[in-house]
């Protein structure tokens, strides 16, 4: 029997004017993913929009994956960062679903595309900063993100918040394919024990990307080893950053050597090579302060 003839229906998303729990007004339906809808929604509480993140038709009713959806609002609603996303509440019924703030900027991934030029390598510092000090408290609370890329960093004003802790775990052992094909550490992607530096690599992918437009490695599909069984989708067969290096980010864009170095240490192969996030916050702030002296200095 073919694969398409066993695929359940996705159905069609919630029109607007739909009420998905309490107080919360459909105004639109803003993506669906692999899982979820999002939908830009009506507070009542609050007099203002918000997000609601919910579980795709054919997805209601898979246990695991509505308690990863609530799992990942408790969280947000408990932590409290400027650069990770805020949740406002969490529902287990109706259906799962998170209410999430809205944010009015831009997804990364979204301005690398728009901009007509590559960023200033100081924007590159800037942003590298603001994800080390997210990233820093995240792995105070206990979890790794083990999905940072380009897609789940909102920017607004130069300012970066953080999302999707749908991936988030504790540090420890994880199977192979946790995370994202083209974003993962090589740990990741063969599956055993990670720590704080698989978040590394995770900071020097997004940085890379930000200052050259490319990714050292195809992106290919997304691949999310953390669904635990609950989809299809099963962990790629090879993945190139297991095979060989990250290219230089010199290989595609000429940096301040500082910078360049950074970002070329969070993409070691050994995890133990790699930078902690505080090194990396240092390392990076000390490229901001090298250019602001080497601004005011005479000629």
């Amino acid at each position: 029997m073919s694969l398409a003839t066993t695929a359940r229906p996705v159905g069609p998303p919630l029109a607007p004017g739909a009420r998905p729990a309490p107080g919360y007004e459909v105004l639109a339906h803003l993506d669906r993913t692999g899982w979820l809808d999002l939908y830009d929604a009506w507070s009542e509480e609050r007099d203002c929009r918000c997000v609601v993140k919910m579980l795709r038709p054919d997805r209601r009713g898979e246990a695991r994956t509505a308690e990863r959806l609530v799992r990942e609002g408790r969280w947000l609603r408990h932590f409290t960062h400027p650069h990770l996303v805020r949740a406002y509440e969490t529902f287990e019924s109706p259906e799962p679903l998170v209410v999430l703030e809205t944010l009015t900027g831009e997804t990364l991934s979204h301005l690398i595309d728009r901009l007509p030029r590559r960023a200033a390598a100081q924007d590159v510092a800037v942003l590298g900063v603001q994800l080390c000090s997210a990233l820093h408290y995240l792995h105070g609370e206990g979890l790794l993100h083990l999905d940072l890329k380009p897609a789940n960093v909102v920017v607004e004003c130069g300012h970066a918040k953080v999302l999707d802790l749908s991936t988030a775990r504790a540090p420890g052992i994880a199977p192979a394919g946790v995370g994202t094909f083209g974003y993962m550490s090589p740990e990741q992607a063969r599956g055993g024990v990670l720590s704080a530096a698989a978040d590394v690599w995770g900071i020097g992918v997004t940085l890379y990307e930000l200052a050259t437009g490319e990714v050292p490695f195809d992106s290919g599909d997304t691949v999310d080893g953390t669904l635990d069984g609950t989809t299809d989708a099963g962990p790629a067969d090879w993945y190139p950053q297991l095979d060989e290096p990250a290219p230089p980010v010199r290989a595609h864009r000429r940096l301040p050597a500082a910078l360049a170095a950074a970002v070329d240490g969070c993409l070691r192969p050994d995890p133990a090579e790699r930078p902690t996030v505080p090194e990396l916050s240092a390392a990076l702030d000390a490229t901001l302060r090298r250019r602001r002296r080497d601004s005011t200095e005479p000629e």
